[in-house]
């Protein structure tokens, strides 16, 4: 649609035939050839060409860099098929893993809580007359870090054990609706796949999802219900609560 533009198309009716099947199919043909009718000049046009030709010099740089990524990659398949079976962990961020740390960490990080301290994936603990100061990671980790946040994102919404701890996390910093509760969260879980990493990587055994009720598996039942107690207290002050067991059948 925006090349028809370029060359001259101004009729909204044949710009939108240009369209993908999914818009053809969901009937917005006619919106859409509503959207594409209007003022659009030879500036227009020009600054458009530009910004394509920008785009295809740019996608043509990713290109080049890729063919020159890839066989670094293929280098090490076993353990690039190992962060694969990570959640989250795609080509780019597997390749990042290998290019960033390699594939041994444990033969140069003695533990993994030193790993994450390079990665500075390791909040800080300031404390002074028992007020904490705060816990940020730092700024450091300029390659690694960013890509293990968007492996942390993508992790996340998919049902298992780091999504349960996600929401987990979210609800122990502030709730869903606290933006600065999500980012908390997610950092923690970017923490936690670096420890995944790490530990799949020493021991040559792909990962394997806990489940996500991994966390109500464990958790005891008599303590639960006096944490289900507090909350309806909360919510009820000055009511008495009491638990009924019914009769067995």
């Amino acid at each position: 649609m925006i090349e028809g533009l370029i060359s001259g198309e101004r009729r909204g009716a044949v710009l939108a035939e240009n369209a993908h099947i999914r818009m053809r199919n969901a009937g917005k043909m006619a919106d859409l050839s509503m959207a594409l009718a209007g003022r659009f000049t030879e500036h227009h046009a020009l600054m458009c060409r530009l910004h394509l030709d920008r785009i295809k010099i740019f996608d043509q740089a990713v290109a080049g860099l890729d063919g020159h990524i890839a066989p670094k990659v293929a280098a090490y398949p076993r353990e690039a098929a190992l962060l694969d079976s990570l959640p989250g962990f795609g080509d780019v961020v597997v390749a990042g893993w290998l290019g960033a740390i390699g594939p041994a960490p444990h033969q140069h990080f003695a533990t993994v809580d030193r790993l994450a301290s390079w990665a500075t994936l390791c909040p800080g603990n300031y404390k002074s007359a028992a007020k904490s100061k705060g816990g940020r990671t730092g700024d450091g980790g300029a390659y690694i870090k960013p890509l293990l946040i968007q492996a942390a994102w993508a992790a996340v919404r998919m049902p298992g054990r780091l999504q349960a701890r996600f929401r987990r996390l979210v609800r122990k910093f502030g709730g869903p609706r606290n933006k600065g509760a999500q980012k908390r969260a997610i950092t923690a879980i970017a923490h936690t796949l670096l420890k995944i990493a790490y530990s799949v990587l020493k021991t040559g055994k792909p990962y394997q999802d806990l489940g996500d009720d991994f966390y109500s598996r464990r958790e005891d039942p008599a303590a639960r219900q006096d944490y289900l107690m507090r909350q309806l207290r909360k919510l009820n002050p000055g009511c008495v609560i009491t638990i009924t067991p019914t009769e067995a059948a």
